[in-house]
Parts: structure tokens; C-alpha cells; sequence
């Protein structure tokens, strides 16, 4: 071979190798998320929305990944013994970062409250609530102290449609839900409905979503890591924001 051709294969050889991903592991990186639509659900496109962000990134860490559906405890407990790999759909708290390694958040959410756009009254603060009666979902990380608000009894139902159908039903005043989680369900189940509902002008706390990696897992730290890189690099091409801008038009959701 000619000595400018062998150059020529060498150096593009370099340049393929800086352009393109090296796989950091062999096996799939085994990811639970729990049912919680649009972030993860069997039924969606992708698997939902937080799904498709953690598989995008994934795959640009230079990790195939592997991605189920569980009920929380058993996502929960799967990972933190080490028989899957992380957590996909995970907030963070200081208690779980003991067993896990938490990544940079890579989707913010937003809770609303709702309530019937016929019913009177001026809402501005959680403490406003009080004596009324709120539908929570049981078993749900709100992140709030509902307790400090006067005589406000929680409703707890197991899933968010029967919350709204309560509100509908005058079974409750108030609901408390995720924007993302409220537009889909009004969407597939209540169409001719939502125009009857209001978003009361609380401010309230916004969760995160991150990947958590398990501590007992060989190779998380650098996982997470390269997760993260990732997650800059989506951040300044513009993939993340394509990703979820798709979703919200879905759902006609104004996240602004």
C-alpha cells in the first residue's frame, strides 16, 4: 500500500474513532421506570416520554439500554439489590441517595391544582385550601405538608382519573395532579370535559427526574457520568428539547 494511502486510512481511522461513541459496556444497561404516563407507560409511542429522553442518551453515552415497566416498589427494590442496573424515571431525595448514584436532571415537571372553573372562590396559595377537600393519588410523592393547612381532608384514590372524575362529581374541590399526567388524561378520557376545569394560580415546587444507579453496580459512577455528558451535549444540539417539544404538542400542553 501506498505510504499516503496508509496515512489516509490512519487518519481517518483517528477521526471515526473521536466522532463516534465507543460502547462502555458489552451488556444492556438494565433501566425500571414505573407506570406514570406520558413519562413511562407499555402503551406509548417509545414508552413515554422520560423513556425515549433516557434511551436517546443512553445510546449517545455509548450504552445499549434495556429499558421495563415495574410497579415503584419493585423498580425500587430490583435496583437497589443490584439484580437491574438504575432507575430511569427516579426523584431524587437525600434518603435514596444512600443506595443510589443520582444523574443530572434530565425533565422537570410541574404540579397543578384544579378545580371546577363554576366553583367560586380566589386561590392563590396552598394555605388557601383549607377545609376543603383535596383527590390525591395514594402512595404519591407530592413533596408538599398538606398537613399544615387547616381541616384540608386528602381523597386518595389509586389512579389520577378517578380524582378528576371526582372533581366532576363534586366528591372533591380540588385536585392535585402533574401537568403532563393531567393533559393526557383529560385528552384520551375526558375531552368534552376539560373545558370545565381551571388551573388555580399556585405556585407550587417542580420535581425532577433523574437516572439513579445502583451503588452496588461495578461501573455506575462512570455510567453516570457519561450520562451526564450526554445530557449537555442533548442540551446544546437541541436533541432533549425536540424530544419533549414533540410530547407536550401531543398533549397541547403550554409548558411557558
Amino acid at each position: 500500500m501506498a505510504p499516503h494511502k496508509h496515512c489516509l486510512l490512519v487518519a481517518g481511522f483517528l477521526i471515526s474513532s473521536l466522532v463516534l461513541p465507543t460502547p462502555l459496556t458489552a451488556e444492556p444497561v438494565r433501566l425500571l421506570a414505573n407506570t406514570s404516563p406520558p413519562y413511562a407507560d407499555q402503551r406509548l409511542p417509545e414508552k413515554g416520554l422520560a423513556l425515549e429522553l433516557v434511551a436517546h442518551l443512553m445510546s449517545e453515552a455509548g450504552y445499549e439500554s434495556e429499558l421495563s415497566i415495574e410497579t415503584w416498589s419493585r423498580a425500587l427494590e430490583g435496583v437497589r439489590i443490584g439484580v437491574y442496573d438504575a432507575l430511569a424515571t427516579a426523584w431524587y431525595s437525600e434518603e435514596r441517595a444512600a443506595d443510589f448514584l443520582f444523574s443530572e436532571p434530565y425533565l422537570d415537571s410541574r404540579l397543578i391544582i384544579l378545580k371546577l372553573r363554576s366553583a367560586p372562590g380566589d386561590y392563590y396559595a396552598l394555605e388557601d385550601l383549607a377545609g376543603k377537600r383535596l383527590g390525591v393519588r395514594a402512595d404519591y410523592a407530592y413533596g408538599l405538608d398538606f398537613a399544615a393547612v387547616p381541616e384540608l381532608t386528602l381523597v386518595q384514590e389509586n389512579h389520577l382519573i378517578q380524582n378528576l372524575m371526582n372533581l366532576l362529581n363534586g366528591k372533591v374541590d380540588m385536585v392535585i395532579g402533574d401537568q403532563r399526567t393531567v393533559a393526557l388524561q383529560l385528552q384520551e378520557y375526558l375531552p368534552t370535559q376539560r373545558h370545565k376545569l381551571e388551573v388555580l394560580p399556585i405556585e407550587l415546587p417542580g420535581r425532577s427526574r433523574h437516572v439513579a444507579a445502583s451503588r452496588a453496580l461495578e461501573g455506575s459512577e462512570k455510567m453516570i457520568e457519561a450520562f451526564n455528558r450526554a445530557l449537555a451535549e442533548g442540551r446544546r444540539d437541541g436533541s432533549v428539547a425536540a424530544i419533549i417539544k414533540k410530547w407536550d404538542a401531543r398533549y397541547k400542553i403550554a409548558t411557558e
